[in-house]
């Protein structure tokens, strides 16, 4: 087994491997480079940037209009790992960043940050001139195929050569959106080195319904709806068992979310659903839950149903249907009614109390058995990846490799819809290339 030295002789040595040009791997590299270290980018594609290019409906939503607690607290109990990369680049310093660069960026409904141009492209552009500036090398269409460790530095072995960095940041991604290169290439690695892999898994991706009214009303949106996961009812369940069902939804939901949501031809889609699906992918039997949908999440299901009386007291000779639609889509109006049988050319003032009572139901906590999730192919990011436990929240650096720093979303780290994910990349990055600058530059002997 060839020394070190003799390592170093044949190959190339660089202070900071960045493997990986995705949001994380361009701000850790940048990072390192513009701290006067030799960097160099490893990317399998053959451009950066190529999974910014695609978020946000090509826009990129880089981050969201709050504090950093704002952002820990998104994140739930993942979100304390946050703090010290937050501390070092906070959603503030995130946009003055590419406000610097020429990126000027708006704050939409909801707290979405934007660039002002609407064009991801723009922000792919302004991280590649800056990293142009800083002096970092980058090759693209590279793969890295291995890493193995040494006594003071890290061999990577690529498509084209093997060469030794002093310290290596994995910035790979998950297996989201696998047509952009995240293909999972680096839980492997991990594991070999000895860190726990933490079974990755679709997250915001669009769940798939068990039931077809759902699919006939593809195309159908609300603007804003609340949606839980919660245990399944069994369809033979009574009228009964099924109402019960529903109330212990309202106390106990494994996860809730607000937003709009988009009927589809697989299922539901849309931030809300998009929000809730982890709990899907993650849960052993999927086939075992269901949505709990509130289509007026606004009022409280008595304040719908007095609605409802008043309007069919007022109004009596109408349909019932059109009463509804006053609120809701009209398709979703009359499916349903035909989910309580309530015939939608009814007369209001015919609909009974009881009706009423059991349409306040299905508006307000409209049960939707579900089969599972699409995937990674629609997922826009994934949960699960290496372990946080072992890895240092205070550099990124692995606490079982030194010199091999974890950043973005190859870690076990997923927030909801809204910037909170980029925020993260680009925080974690910008940390991990901080905290490999701190090691000596070249010059000294690997």
């Amino acid at each position: 087994m060839k020394s070190a030295q003799a390592k170093e002789d044949m190959f190339p040595m660089w202070d900071v491997i960045v493997i990986g040009a995705g949001a994380a791997g361009l701000l850790a590299a940048i990072r390192a480079a513009e701290a006067g270290r030799r960097a160099l980018v490893l990317e399998k594609n053959l451009r950066p940037g190529v999974k910014i290019l695609m978020s946000g409906g090509t826009r990129c939503n880089l981050t969201h209009a709050t504090d950093e607690r704002g952002i820990v607290a998104a994140f739930g109990s993942q979100g304390p790992f946050l703090h010290s990369a937050l501390a070092t680049l906070g959603p503030d310093q995130l946009v003055e960043l590419f406000h610097r660069e020429g990126v000027s960026t708006k704050v939409e409904p909801g707290g979405k940050v934007f660039p002002e141009s609407n064009r991801a492209a723009d922000v792919v552009a302004a991280l590649s001139r800056r990293l142009a500036r800083s002096g970092a090398h980058v090759s693209l269409g590279e793969p890295v195929r291995s890493l193995t460790p040494g006594a003071e530095c890290i061999e990577a072995v690529t498509s084209r050569q093997a060469i030794l960095g002093r310290n290596v940041i994995v910035t790979t991604g998950g297996q989201s959106y696998p047509g952009c290169g995240t293909t999972g290439d680096a839980y492997d690695w991990a594991r070999q080195l000895g860190h726990t892999v933490v079974a990755p898994r679709p997250a915001l991706t669009p769940v798939l319904a068990a039931v077809p009214w759902v699919e006939e009303l593809s195309g159908v949106t609300v603007s804003d709806a609340r949606v839980s996961v919660v245990p399944a009812t069994r369809a033979s369940a009574s009228s009964s068992e099924q109402s019960a069902a529903r109330r212990k939804a309202d106390r106990s939901t494994p996860a809730t979310a607000r937003g709009s949501l988009l009927f589809t031809h697989f299922g539901l889609s849309g931030p809300a659903v998009l929000d809730v699906s982890r709990a899907v992918s993650g849960a052993a039997d999927p086939q075992s839950l269901a949505l709990c949908c509130d289509f007026l999440p606004a009022e409280s299901e008595d304040e719908f149903i007095r609605w409802l009386d008043a309007q069919c007291a007022a109004g009596g000779g109408r349909q019932i249907d059109t009463v509804v639609a006053e609120r809701l889509p009209r398709r979703l109006s009359q499916t349903l009614l035909a989910l309580v049988a309530v015939p939608a050319e009814r007369r209001a003032a015919e609909v009974s109390r009881a009706d009423r009572r059991r349409l306040g139901e299905a508006v307000k906590r409209c049960l939707i058995p579900v089969r599972g999730v699409m995937g990674f192919r629609k997922a826009e990011v994934t949960a699960g990846g290496v372990d946080l436990r072992e890895v240092d929240s205070r550099t990124m650096q692995s606490k079982l490799v030194p010199g091999l720093f974890f950043a973005g979303e190859v870690l076990d780290l997923d927030g909801p819809i809204g910037g909170y994910n980029f925020q993260a990349a680009f925080s974690t990055g910008w940390l991990a290339g901080s905290s490999a600058c701190r090691s000596e530059p070249s010059g000294t002997r690997c």
